[in-house]
């Protein structure tokens, strides 16, 4: 067997009454496509439940698979102890996608597991599963500890900051697990969609939001799985979203498998998308070529970063000519010697005769690789200070490990150059889409953070992300305040 089905649904945990308190009669046509959901699930009975959350444990360069042979959960952090689920997993599936993932080279495993317990994007879904288990097969959902406990087995497992393509393929290797053992599999992608849809919402209001709620609830009518695989990380960034790279292990789950897709329910009333949506196959895996995603994600990557080399600005090719050239040579570049001519013949006079603090950022599938830059200028010049900068960023940045050679064609650059900053007195004269700003305390401690970031989108959170950078306190009544402007070049 394989995939018998597939479904991507929310969690909110004030959709399970107890928590809610009436508030979830709200989103009452999403609790009605769960309900939906769930019969199909119970009348499917899968021999294992494969469920993706995005608050399982998340790492940026690993994706994690639950170990163990048991795990239970409650809702007791949102005041409902008594509700909850327990699990039992199933432990040669497990050990079977880890031995195929490793063959893959796919960074996946059980390893580095923090808490073991069931997260409530997992416990959303078992709430309504075990009800309608309950509904179709009465008297076969046990309890233990006090706990309703599914009579099918259960695998877990995270998200992490790899690229869409490593997210589809553990997908695959679902799929192709699901197959060798013969077990009729059940994938849930647990994740919501948008939470910037409403000024008034917890989140507040971005423009990006209703555009990734578009995206998802558009892929979700056709099953055009690509649209997940391609869409822009900027704009998922900014629109706060949940549930996309589960939805692309979903996808991964279905490759090459005719499917009926369905829209159940769409509802944003709190400001968070909530999206309900089933995927039926309709033929066997692997018959329907059309849909294999990962072969045309590919093709639409080499082109889309062919577009992007061949658009940079001149200042983002210095800089990544600069760190390509240390991570593969060891050299370090002086840019008024060693350069291309066509390189150096593209570079603005002025860059050799001014002087200015500035940053490079790189970022590798939409997450950030890397960013170190100089607020003053510490060079002869601009373009040395941006070669120094550059190779800063790539291999002496403490949050991650140096670029790799096999990394390098993945990389985006950006080159920020700094106005001087100026003292303010007040955060009043903030504006994070505009100007930067740096946190500074009298014994020495600083914390800068660039204007115009993904996902920041306040005042608040500017500032403090910029003190936590720097160690400080922002209650620290010692704190000096300075903003700059940037000229971004990309």
């Amino acid at each position: 067997m394989s995939i018998v089905a597939a479904y991507a649904v929310p969690h909110p945990p004030l959709i399970v009454s107890a928590i809610g308190g009436g508030r979830e009669q709200e989103i009452s046509h999403t609790i009605a496509a769960y309900q939906e959901v769930a019969r199909r699930i119970a009348k499917a009975t899968p021999d294992t439940l494969v469920i993706s959350s995005p608050h399982t444990e998340m790492y940026l360069d690993y994706l994690h698979i639950a170990g163990g042979t048991r795990a239970q959960g409650t809702f007791a952090q949102f005041g409902a102890s008594h509700e909850g689920s327990s699990v039992t997993y199933d432990c040669e599936f497990v050990h079977d996608l880890c031995q195929l993932a490793q063959t893959e080279q796919l960074p996946a495993g059980t390893a580095g597991e923090r808490d073991p317990s069931l997260d409530w994007g997992v416990l959303v879904p078992l709430h309504f599963i075990q009800a309608a288990w309950e509904e179709v097969h009465p008297g076969t959902v046990t309890h233990l500890h006090g706990l309703p406990q599914l009579p099918c087995k259960v695998v877990r497992m995270g998200l992490s900051g790899l690229s869409p393509e490593d997210h589809y393929r553990m997908g695959i290797l679902v799929q192709q697990v699901a197959q060798k053992l013969g077990r009729r599999v059940v994938y849930v992608a647990s994740g919501d969609l948008s939470h910037k849809l409403a000024a008034d919402g917890p989140y507040g209001f971005a423009p990006e939001g209703p555009l990734f709620d578009d995206l998802a609830c558009d892929v979700f009518r056709t099953g055009d799985f690509l649209k997940l695989l391609t869409a822009d990380p900027s704009m998922c960034e900014r629109a706060a979203e949940c549930g996309l790279r589960s939805f692309q292990i979903m996808a991964g789950a279905l490759d090459r498998t005719p499917i009926v897709a369905e829209l159940l329910s769409h509802e944003g009333p709190f400001g968070v998308g909530y999206g309900v949506a089933a995927f039926t196959p309709t033929g066997p895996t692997g018959s329907d070529a059309s849909r294999a995603f990962e072969d045309q994600y590919l093709t639409w990557h080499t082109k889309e970063m062919q577009h992007l080399r061949h658009s940079e600005s001149p200042l983002v090719q210095l800089a990544r000519f600069t760190l390509e050239r240390y991570v593969r040579e060891g050299k370090h570049t002086n840019p008024q010697r060693d350069l291309p001519e066509d390189l150096l013949n593209s570079l603005p006079d002025e860059l050799f005769h001014t002087r200015a603090g500035a940053f490079v950022s790189l970022k590798k599938h939409g997450q950030l690789r890397g960013c170190i830059g100089t607020i003053l200028p510490t060079r002869g010049n601009l373009a040395e200070e941006i070669c120094a900068n550059a190779v800063s960023a790539g291999t002496h940045d403490p949050r991650f490990s140096a670029v790799e050679t096999s990394e390098l064609d993945e990389l985006v650059y950006d080159v920020d150059v700094l106005s001087t900053p100026e003292r303010i007195s007040s955060p009043d004269e903030l504006d994070p889409a505009r100007y930067g700003v740096i946190v500074s305390t009298l014994d020495g401690r600083r914390g800068l953070l660039l204007p115009d970031l993904d996902g920041v989108n306040t005042v608040d959170e500017q500032l403090s992300i910029a003190a936590r950078k720097g160690g400080i306190d922002l209650a620290d009544s010692n704190i000096q305040l300075e903003r700059f402007t940037v000229t971004r070049y990309v």
